[in-house]
């Protein structure tokens, strides 16, 4: 690829970013509501967040994009968060996929879906579907969950388990069935309306079908590559390492809002004997949830730091910097979610009706559902620290034996 292809204005760097994010402040808490209603981002907010070149926040720099490493991306998003969690929750998930594809994409493709610029692309990489090899690509059908940002993309990036034309499943150079991520047109994808949740409303998550379609060659990439064509140390952790910086700063930046509107409620209250601001009890918790909150993000930060440290270097992630970074997504989903719920106990009433109190804990409840932060992987974290999984490797779901090297 010839990089003049893609000559751009210059990308905005980490803290033209989180300024913007700051800027962007009002208007998102003013279409909040307005997003959960729809289902989906309001057409302003998509377009402020385009205009700021979000979605390119890990998209590579010969792009067009910013390719902020993950303790730069961790503050943006958390900013975003603190302003609107759906917002924040697209923003990270679209950028993903949007990033790797430019990373990964075979240069026809990367050509065309960045040809006016960063573009939104988003999904669901769990190879729920099946492509079948043909010339020059593949025959992919399948249905997929949860395609967080999917109803505002130009394409849809989809996981798929490869098979060959005689219907045996196709192996990898180490002899482990192929799993590929597939980038279909919008208008080959069919789109459920089904997103009935708790929280996250305005993701508009929704359920998405691909009958059987033709994706050329160029426009996959194998899900666990950590070699890009275009781009640099970024990359060398996957699409792994980029939704896990992406879920710990969606958990921090809705853990600081919902603390910052208690205070604010709290405020209110102080001065009248027996209101909220002059209880002991409150103040111990509320100082208690502010220093858990900043102790998460801290470890956080230095978890992704030693990563990048190693990045860097042209060095692999070490499987235990691998587990640093999973350990903290964890720890900060699970601490937001108790500062949420403390946030809603002490706010009584106020809690139960509308407002963002009840939509911050909504949304972070929602947050704790995904997998990346679920028991079985802290299980897998604490197995790997205590030395009892000797010589693994992480996969998505947890620790397996490394992939044997090919004959």
């Amino acid at each position: 690829m010839n990089a003049k292809t893609f000559a751009r204005q210059e990308p905005p760097g980490p803290s033209e970013h989180l300024a913007h994010a700051r800027r962007l402040g009002p208007l998102l808490r003013a279409s909040a509501e307005d997003n959960e209603k729809a289902g989906r981002l309001m057409p302003e907010v998509i377009q402020a967040l385009q205009a700021g070149g979000f979605f390119g926040i890990f998209a590579p720099r010969v792009l067009g994009g910013s390719e902020l490493m993950p303790s730069q991306a961790i503050q943006v998003i958390e900013e975003l968060a603190k302003h609107d969690a759906s917002t924040a929750w697209v923003v990270f998930a679209a950028g993903l996929s949007t990033g790797a594809a430019g990373a990964y994409l075979g240069d026809s493709a990367a050509d065309d879906l960045y040809a006016n610029g960063v573009p939104i692309i988003a999904g669901q990489g769990i190879p729920n579907g099946r492509a079948v090899v043909v010339p020059g690509g593949y025959k992919v059908q399948g249905q997929w969950n949860y395609g967080s940002g999917v109803k505002h993309a130009s394409h849809v990036h989809t996981g798929a388990i490869v098979y060959e034309a005689s219907g045996a499943p196709r192996l990898d150079a180490y002899g482990q069935p192929e799993v590929r991520i597939f980038h279909v047109p919008r208008e080959q994808v069919e789109f459920g309306e089904n997103w009935d949740v708790v929280g996250l409303r305005a993701t508009g998550s929704i359920d998405y079908t691909v009958a059987q379609t033709f994706v050329a060659e160029d426009y996959t990439f194998t899900a666990r590559t950590n070699a890009p064509l275009r781009g640099g140390a970024l990359y060398r952790m996957g699409t792994l390492g980029l939704g896990t910086a992406g879920h710990t700063a969606y958990a921090l930046g809705v853990g600081r809002r919902i603390l910052d509107d208690l205070a604010d409620f709290a405020r209110t209250k102080t001065g009248r004997p027996g209101m909220l601001g002059e209880s002991e009890s409150f103040l111990e918790g509320f100082a208690e949830s502010e220093a858990r909150l900043r102790a998460a993000r801290a470890l956080a930060m230095e978890s992704w730091r030693e990563a990048e440290a190693a990045l860097t270097m042209a060095e692999p992630l070490a499987t235990r910097q691998v587990t640093q970074v999973r350990l903290a997504l964890n720890h900060a989903t699970w601490t937001a979610a108790s500062v949420c719920d403390f946030a809603y106990r002490v706010a009584g009433g106020v809690s139960l009706r509308r407002g963002t109190i009840q939509r911050y804990w909504r949304d972070m409840h929602a947050g704790t559902q995904h997998v990346t932060s679920s028991p079985a992987i802290l299980r897998e974290c604490g197995r790997e620290i205590l030395g009892t999984a000797p010589g693994k490797v992480w996969a998505f779901l947890g620790l397996v034996e490394p992939l044997r090297t090919p004959h």
